[in-house]
């Protein structure tokens, strides 16, 4: 029995890897590789990639300017009423369908919409602009960050905050001088999936922000586009897509994170 239990684990883990690994597999083996890199150095993947790191990394900034002191609230203040349903909150656009998080931007920053008029009365068009784009990373990707930021600064001791503070350090200095250190590396983790989570955002960028080729045009919608054009260049984004999204994944695994039931020196995440 513990045999034929163990060869029905080991089957269920090929069936689990060859299912997800066929279609990846096929994206390179669909066209050769010397065609998947013309078609990827193409005007259409060289705009899509300038629209989609252009946005990514603004909207990045705004992540981690913008989420990195609220986590830090939320994880260093657990008691206070409410704080579930904040976090509820903040953690919603993460199972929200991709159309209901475009349609509720275009309600809430288009011209006829919540904030639509005050926007237009200060001369800023946000719909089918790549300032839409960068508000669609923003909502679907600003929550990955922030579960990631809100985990790291929890698992930091407070007995070493409060050290640092019976020394003469400031909350502002302590924050800086040791929380950010020790955070840091589960606080990178966060980004880079914030980041993966962005470079493969597709459904609220496409009703907020439109498919214009370079304006609005991210990776994901060039696929989109030239599905009925030109299968080949198609297949060459997804391919472009599946490596970086492979070295996110490899770059997370590797980043070294503070482990407070062993030592002060970090550990690795890889396994």
């Amino acid at each position: 029995m513990r045999h034929t239990f163990t060869i029905a684990l080991w089957l269920a883990l090929g069936l689990s890897l060859a299912f997800l690994m066929v279609p990846v597999v096929a994206v390179f083996l669909q066209v050769p590789p010397g065609e998947l890199v013309d078609h990827v150095r193409g005007p259409v993947v060289r705009d899509a990639v300038i629209v989609s790191l252009r946005s990514n990394v603004i909207a990045d900034v705004i992540i981690v300017v913008v989420g990195t002191p609220a986590a830090y609230l939320l994880a260093s203040h657990r008691a206070f009423p409410g704080r579930r349903v904040l976090v509820t909150l903040l953690e919603l656009p993460l199972v929200l369908p991709p159309a209901v998080a475009g349609i509720g931007l275009l309600a809430a920053f288009g011209r006829s919409g919540l904030l639509g008029g005050e926007l237009s009365t200060l001369g800023i068009h946000v719909p089918f602009t790549e300032l839409a784009v960068v508000l669609a990373i923003v909502f679907v990707a600003g929550p990955f960050y922030l579960r990631q930021a809100i985990a790291s600064f929890e698992a930091v001791d407070p007995r070493m905050v409060a050290a640092a503070r019976t020394l003469g350090a400031g909350p502002g200095r302590a924050f800086a001088r040791i929380v950010l250190p020790l955070a840091g590396g589960g606080l990178a983790a966060g980004w880079a999936l914030a980041f993966a989570r962005g470079m493969g955002e597709f459904g609220a960028t496409l009703i907020f922000a439109g498919s214009l080729p370079g304006v609005t045009q991210t990776l994901p919608l060039a696929v989109y586009a030239q599905l009925g054009q030109d299968f080949g260049t198609a297949l060459a984004i997804g391919a472009l897509l599946v490596v970086i999204s492979a070295a996110i994944l490899l770059a997370v695994k590797a980043v070294p994170v503070w482990d407070p039931t062993s030592s002060s020196t970090p550990v690795s995440r890889h396994r």
